[in-house]
């Protein structure tokens, strides 16, 4: 039997608890529940106890001896950190590609002499299952160094059945065997195959009549996501797609509004998307549109920093009451990054987030928009003990003082997994 766990006089415990069920928008995403000199007892991996350090010192007063012990003085708690957006298991490195565009070589130079995505499906697809496992175990390893305990993937570098397949299999072996929990996302609609040009329907039709139903069978993943964007997939093709996906109890998520304004905002809200992910230029429409519809912004500030784009306009969603969430978008392209704690920095500093809803948008929106907000996301009683410990003080020192790893320790279900 393993030995409860006591975290004490932490000088500030984050626990995002609230009263506001479902995804936070507007003030409620600014409500951290905060507990000054605050402690948690667990047990069992899960949280049996939240409060100031005297409230459980003196519930807890004939156990204490029990418990491992750990003394927070000085420090901050908050939930671990959750990655709603990633493409983590794939092949290769395009580090050259990097090089390019920084010397100049425009981006469809680069794709149309065999770079870009088509590079990355290339690698991925002579890659055997053995090796994806161990490039992807080092993605997550560094993940759980930068305090994340959950993140979502997406597969979409296969642009065929087998690796489609193979990526999925690879993360579902992952979440099985490592410590992180990994949420897999079905994205055979990543792009059209170069095979496919002019077919676009065809491939379309293959995806919703040969491709779906074997993700299904297989129970590989609990998403379906497209990316809606002009030259990519149309308005009309993404709706198909998503509309498939959820006769098999796929739930939809949507690339959307990348590059140009595209509808796909709006599509996220028609269709009853979970969530809507980049959405640089996004319409006015499609903001009132996704807030109307309560579908969950996953904006990725990491990638139009990568880029040097413009970042989504993340102060003027929760303005308008859309519910928002960050993510690092960890891909090989436009951001091979696992620090979820820069992705708050850069939150604050391109889209004007408050350091309160940046880390409301990693921890409890970004669980709703995995759909985890049952378990993970807060640290709530009954709720899995996932919990990170900072070298700092408060959640505004974690936010201000940008660009560095302050994470101390990890624990992950109630095992301590980093420090």
């Amino acid at each position: 039997m393993k030995k409860p766990i006591w975290i004490k006089n932490i000088q500030q415990l984050a626990t995002l608890a609230s009263k506001k069920e479902g995804p936070r928008s507007k003030e409620a995403m600014s409500e951290l529940g905060i507990i000054e000199d605050g402690s948690l007892w667990i047990e069992g991996g899960i949280i049996q106890a939240v409060g100031s350090t005297i409230e459980l010192e003196q519930r807890y007063a004939t156990r204490v001896n029990e418990a491992d012990i750990v003394d927070a003085t000085s420090h901050l708690v908050t939930p671990g950190l959750i990655d709603p957006h990633t493409h983590v298991a794939y092949g290769g490195s395009r580090a050259r590609e990097f090089e390019m565009r920084l010397e100049g070589v425009p981006y469809m130079d680069i794709m149309n002499a065999g770079g870009g995505i088509h590079a990355t499906t290339r690698m991925t697809r002579e890659s055997t299952e053995e090796e994806l496992i161990i490039q992807t175990t080092k993605r997550l390893d560094s993940f759980m160094q930068h305090g994340v305990t959950t993140v979502e993937g997406k597969s979409g570098y296969g642009m065929n059945l087998e690796t489609e397949l193979k990526q999925l299999r690879v993360m579902k072996h992952l979440q099985e065997n490592h410590p992180i929990d990994l949420v897999p996302t079905f994205m055979g609609a990543h792009a059209v195959p170069p095979d496919y040009k002019g077919k676009e329907e065809e491939f379309v039709d293959h995806l919703i009549l040969d491709m779906l139903p074997v993700v299904a069978e297989e129970k590989l993943a609990e998403f379906n996501d497209v990316f809606c964007e002009k030259g990519v997939f149309t308005p009309e093709q993404s709706e198909r797609i998503l509309e498939a996906g959820k006769k098999y109890g796929l739930i939809p998520k949507i690339h959307a509004d990348e590059i140009v304004a595209y509808g796909g905002a709006e599509l996220a809200a028609k269709v009853g998307a979970i969530s809507a992910e980049h959405l640089l230029k996004a319409s006015d429409e499609g903001i009132k549109a996704m807030a109307k519809s309560g579908t969950i912004a996953c904006l990725l500030p990491a990638t139009a920093l990568y880029l040097r784009e413009e970042a989504a306009e993340g102060r003027k969603m929760i303005d308008e009451g859309v519910a928002v969430a960050i993510s690092t978008d960890c891909n090989p392209g436009s951001s091979p990054t696992t620090s979820m704690p820069l992705v708050m920095n850069l939150a604050c500093i391109l889209m004007r987030l408050t350091p309160a809803e940046a880390l409301t948008a990693a921890t409890y929106n970004a669980a709703c928009a995995i759909n985890r907000q049952d378990r993970i996301g807060s640290l709530e009683v009954g709720k899995q003990a996932d919990i990170a410990l900072w070298n700092v003080k408060n959640y505004q020192e974690l936010q201000y003082l940008f660009g560095v790893n302050h994470l101390k320790a990890v624990w992950k279900k109630g095992i301590k997994v980093v420090g």
